[in-house]
């Protein structure tokens, strides 16, 4: 339990992918380390990634991100000729890139890149097992989400006697 705690506390976030949960049921999770470059370590520790138009394909039986905008520093290397968006690969164990290859190529499953974070001092992507979620699907999700805050409101004001 100890433990647990202790690793949760040596995780900060660096970039979330919020249309993830918008788009998609989210079924499993996994945590994958991320080949970088030495300019784009410098611009994710800066905050300068955005991951909402990211998504997760598999070529040769590997994963890699694609998609992922990381804005080059103004200040980066002059023989370094940084791309912003170009392929990444994600390192898993095989054993997990394999349940993932099954679950894509079976059941209709998408990887999704969720968030980007800190662990121990290395960066890693937290990617989704997922399956899309239909229009209906989203409004449904959009009321309950509507109803959730009008609910807190009236107990708000029903707690301050208004």
């Amino acid at each position: 339990m100890l433990s647990d705690l202790s690793q949760q506390a040596s995780v900060m976030t660096i970039a979330q992918n919020k249309k993830a949960f918008f788009d998609y049921f989210i079924e499993e999770k996994y945590e994958a380390g991320i080949v970088l470059e030495g300019w784009e370590v410098k611009a994710i520790r800066d905050n300068r990634i955005n991951l909402k138009e990211a998504y997760v394909v598999i070529m040769r039986g590997e994963l890699y991100l694609i998609g992922c905008h990381v804005t080059p520093l103004g200040a980066a290397s002059t023989h370094v000729r940084p791309d912003a968006i170009r392929t990444r690969k994600l390192l898993l164990h095989n054993e997990e890139i394999a349940k993932l290859i099954g679950k894509v190529e079976r059941a209709g499953y998408t990887i999704v890149p969720l968030d980007m974070h800190f662990t121990r001092g290395r960066i890693k992507v937290q990617i989704g097992l997922a399956k899309g979620k239909k229009q209906h699907d989203k409004r449904d999700v959009e009321r309950e989400k509507d109803w959730k805050r009008e609910q807190s409101q009236l107990l708000k004001n029903k707690q301050h006697g208004r």
